[in-house]
């Protein structure tokens, strides 16, 4: 535990010269860059939580969805390390992301570098990630708004199904099951974790985007709620 979390520090701590470094390119440089970058040194952390941390991840579901652009990638959010789970496959991934972790001084300068978007202002969220699906780029959005708190799965926002219908992009489903709820809302962060840990991802059904929000959200919740296992 004490590895797995020092390690997460300790690449967020180098990747501050690197922000720093890709300031002086113009946006058109930096953003790709800067989500390169990202999705690399996620992928090294998961070496690094497989080798030393007991960590099983099978992320292979993930591999079809490199090339799958434009697309609205959503998942369920049970534990601290989704993103970096599902980062560390999807380069071309825009985040979805609190608020409060753009402005965290370990990991909010390369997110903003990147133009990972915020989910703090909804019409912001909106129209910032239009332009990205416009663009070409995935969206990966936590429709639960943070971590489960209420298992299986928290009541979902209606983000998701505004920005479906907002850029006629679809919608595809990611079913992430974890071995126990460790780093999840649940589980105190220095509380011993049960290991070995096993993360598997899998691939959902596809939503094509409808302009009754309210049907849709209540309609994907219903297909989560349907498939995730307590």
């Amino acid at each position: 535990m004490l590895l797995g979390l020092g390690a997460l520090a300790l690449v967020g701590l180098l990747g501050l010269p690197f922000a720093l470094a890709l300031m002086c390119f113009p946006a058109a440089v930096r953003i790709p860059l800067g989500r390169q970058l990202i999705s690399r040194s996620m992928t090294a952390y998961l070496h690094f939580l497989k080798a030393f941390c007991s960590v099983r991840i099978d992320d292979s579901a993930l591999e079809s969805l490199r090339l799958d652009r434009p697309l609205i990638i959503v998942a369920n959010h049970p534990s601290l390390l989704d993103a970096v789970v599902l980062l560390a496959r999807l380069p071309h991934a825009v985040c979805v992301m609190k608020g409060s972790l753009k402005r965290n001084i370990l990991f909010g300068p390369m997110a903003r570098l990147s133009g990972y978007v915020s989910n703090e202002d909804p019409m912001a969220l909106i129209r910032q990630s239009c332009v990205e699906l416009a663009g070409g780029a995935q969206i990966l959005i936590f429709p639960e708004g943070t971590r489960t708190r209420t298992f299986p799965l928290s009541p979902l926002g209606e983000a998701t199904a505004v920005l479906a219908a907002r850029s006629g992009v679809a919608v595809q489903t990611l079913l992430l099951e974890f071995s126990s709820p460790y780093l999840g809302k649940a589980w105190p962060l220095f509380r011993r974790p049960e290991l070995p840990l096993r993360i598997t991802v899998k691939m959902g059904r596809k939503f094509a985007p409808s302009r009754d929000r309210t049907a849709f959200t209540d309609q994907l919740e219903s297909y989560y709620r349907l498939h995730l296992k307590r």
